[in-house]
């Protein structure tokens, strides 16, 4: 990554733009804005894998992909209910709060492997969890606090999901290992 170096003049603005990226403080409608862009990328990126599953003929791990897509829109849909009437600020991807993917050095080969697919899915969703952990720790807004711990657990059932796959992927059963 490349480093900015910045003036004198800057510092202000450069101080500004790291409170912005580092708190974690939210409002309800700046915490729900932020939980539906994640959810929203969730879903693109296990759109992305499950399509490349399918072109590589693994149909055991696009079934999952494609189902864990399901899932992110499910979680997408219920924050939107939550949502309600508030009035939720427009994000851009330069206001997002978390880093929006993992592993932007995989290359479509590297993640052609369903191991390593496994992996790249699993650090998002470790990442998806500690943000929402890290909001809910930090947050003054009580109800903040609460859905970002309740989204924390959701996420951690994902990694526990995909920690189970990777077991499965390490010690295939025979029948599967000898099919591939």
């Amino acid at each position: 990554m490349a480093r900015n170096i910045v003036s004198i003049g800057q510092r202000p603005r450069v101080a500004a733009h790291f409170r912005r990226v580092f708190a974690m403080d939210y409002t309800l409608p700046e915490f729900l804005a932020h939980a539906l862009a994640l959810e929203h990328e969730a879903a693109e990126r296990y759109r992305e894998l499950a399509e490349l599953m399918s072109a590589h003929g693994n149909r055991e791990v696009w079934a999952l992909f494609r189902d864990m897509v399901h899932f992110s829109t499910l979680h997408h849909d219920d924050i939107q209910r939550r949502v309600g009437d508030i009035e939720l600020p427009r994000l851009q991807r330069s206001d997002y709060r978390w880093t929006p993917e993992a592993g932007l050095e995989a290359s479509y080969e590297q993640l052609s492997d369903p191991f390593r697919a496994l992996q790249y899915a699993r650090e998002n969703e470790v990442r998806a969890m500690e943000y929402y952990s890290s909001v809910g720790q930090s947050a003054t807004d009580p109800d903040v606090r609460r859905l970002a711990a309740e989204f924390a657990g959701e996420e951690a059932d994902h990694v526990d999901a995909l920690d189970d796959w990777l077991a499965h992927l390490r010690n295939p059963p025979l029948a599967w290992a000898v099919s591939r």
